[in-house]
């Protein structure tokens, strides 16, 4: 089958227009068209196609307000996952610095060079934009850099960056537009002066002394590195860190990265930011502790307070598709099916689904199964592991606590934990006081593993693996049985002896 491309010179039709695909006798189109170059939209593409169908995919990055835009490739390669690991990893490398001469180097402290890193980390990012096109390209894929907007149920309407407008037209529909960094508009100067996650990665100078408003995970891992790179940091807090992740594995966290140097102003809101005649920009916020103003003055404004999903400029009415009335999100089931059946959405813009890439990707790829009747699985989002890429890292996977003892009870609940410190912190005299694991289970025999919580070096590579024994049922008595790599960090999870319950000291002693 060929595909319809059709240059209109003014408008794109309306869905009562005479060239529906539906109303036009023979006319041909895709099998599958997905809107959203991201990782769940490109794998559900690539999957489609290597299973025989037609498939395009449609892609288009709207400039931050800041003017900041990027290649194919969605938030993680481009403004998430790849360069906030890479700029973590910068600072790591930090620490590392300082750590060597107790291993015997002869290293002076060295200043960060914010413009080399940047280069580096922009560069492998554009190289990934160049494989996800070049990997399109030999599966067949179509790929139109248009923005595209639904006409009716089976065709949207897409705009070129010079206006150049496009129909095309598909038996089934993906819908994988992931979201945007929310902007707290009601506060003057927020736009004007602030920049997001969107623009950080993309800088070419140093942010330099940097406020950090919100305590997501984002706020969290960006705070972390800029800390990392010797960056004057301070984190803004209204309620609490980490909102949805364990509480206690939190309060660890942000005790940590406050251990490091950045700094926490906790249940201030701002209500305005200027840029003074030096350039500088002052931020004015609430302080609930004197019930008076304060200010601060920055180099730089970053707003990590949420994210909203990219659907308004979709014109979802015109094809019937519902959204959540409160989060904007596209409802689906799960088959991850609209309320239009052959119109599908996948990643960050569904609702109830997690802001995760692995779980996109797979979900991508399963829903391509099924629509090409190779399969008829659907997505398992119980137990999903993930990491929070802190200075000190937080992987996490199943319950936390909190919500195992809202489920069960807390009489049915055995929890059991450990302070540890790792081997490579002990030559180097490093603070490992925060590192800590704990393991929640239900409490009658076997003691069924309902989460696991690992702060510390290499998180997420440790709860890779133990998140495999978890989606398998594990107990705790088999995880008891399991032996230990010495010395790692992660056999600590399989020597967790003592349990809250018994209130005995948690700190691991000895080798």
């Amino acid at each position: 089958m060929r595909h319809l491309v059709r240059s209109v010179p003014q408008t794109c039709p309306g869905p009562s227009s005479h060239l529906s695909p539906l109303s036009s006798a023979g006319r041909q189109n895709y099998d599958l068209l997905v809107i959203g170059g991201g990782s769940g939209g490109l794998a559900c593409a690539k999957e489609a196609a290597q299973l025989g169908k037609k498939v395009a995919v449609v892609d288009y990055v709207e400039p931050s307000p800041r003017g900041t835009r990027w290649g194919l490739g969605g938030t993680c390669v481009n403004v998430g996952c790849i360069p906030k690991k890479l700029m973590h990893q910068a600072a790591l490398l930090g620490g590392m610095v300082r750590d060597a001469p107790h291993y015997g180097w002869a290293l002076q402290p060295v200043p960060h060079d914010w413009t080399t890193m940047a280069e580096a980390v922009q560069n492998h990012v554009k190289s990934l934009n160049w494989g996800h096109r070049v990997q399109l390209q030999d599966r067949k894929v179509t790929y139109f850099n248009i923005k595209a907007s639904f006409v009716d149920a089976h065709m949207v309407c897409g705009v070129s960056k010079g206006g150049k407008e496009t129909l095309l037209s598909a038996e089934h529909i993906v819908i994988a537009t992931g979201g945007r960094p929310r902007y707290p508009t009601h506060i003057e100067g927020a736009l004007e002066y602030g920049i997001t996650s969107d623009d950080l990665f993309w800088l070419k100078e140093s942010p330099g002394k940097t406020l950090v408003v919100g305590a997501s995970y984002v706020a969290l891992e960006c705070a972390g590195f800029l800390t990392g790179l010797g960056l004057d940091t301070t984190v803004m807090i209204r309620s609490i860190p980490l909102r949805g992740f364990d509480q206690q594995m939190s309060s660890l966290v942000t005790e940590y990265m406050a251990s490091q140097g950045t700094r926490f102003l906790r249940g201030c809101t701002p209500s305005r930011v200027q840029r003074l005649p030096d350039g500088q920009l002052q931020v004015t916020w609430e302080d609930p502790s004197s019930g008076k103003e304060d200010t601060g003055t920055f180099n730089t404004v970053l707003w990590a307070i949420g994210r909203i999903p990219e659907t308004r400029s979709l014109n979802l009415e015109k094809a019937g598709v519902h959204t959540s009335p409160t989060s904007q999100k596209i409802l689906v089931d799960a088959q991850e099916t609209t309320s239009v059946p052959h119109i599908y959405a996948i990643g960050d813009v569904a609702e109830g689904r997690p802001e995760l890439t692995p779980t996109a990707i797979m979900a991508g790829k399963l829903l391509a199964q099924r629509l090409c009747g190779q399969s008829s699985d659907v997505m398992d989002y119980e137990n999903v592991p993930t990491t929070v890429f802190t200075p000190l890292e937080y992987g996490c996977v199943g319950l936390s606590e909190e919500e195992a003892v809202a489920r069960h009870g807390e009489e049915h609940v055995e929890v059991y934990h450990a302070y540890y410190k790792p081997l490579e912190f002990t030559v180097a005299e490093r603070d490992a006081s925060q590192c800590y694991i704990k393991m929640v289970c239900l409490r009658k025999p076997p003691q069924l593993v309902l989460g696991l919580h690992f702060l510390g070096p290499n998180a997420g590579e440790v709860t890779q693996g133990f998140a495999l024994g978890i989606k398998c049922g594990a107990s705790y008595a088999q995880v008891m049985r399991t032996v230990g790599i010495h010395p790692t960090c992660a056999e600590e999870v399989a020597k967790l002896r003592i349990s809250k319950r018994s209130g005995l000291d948690p700190t691991v002693t000895g080798c």
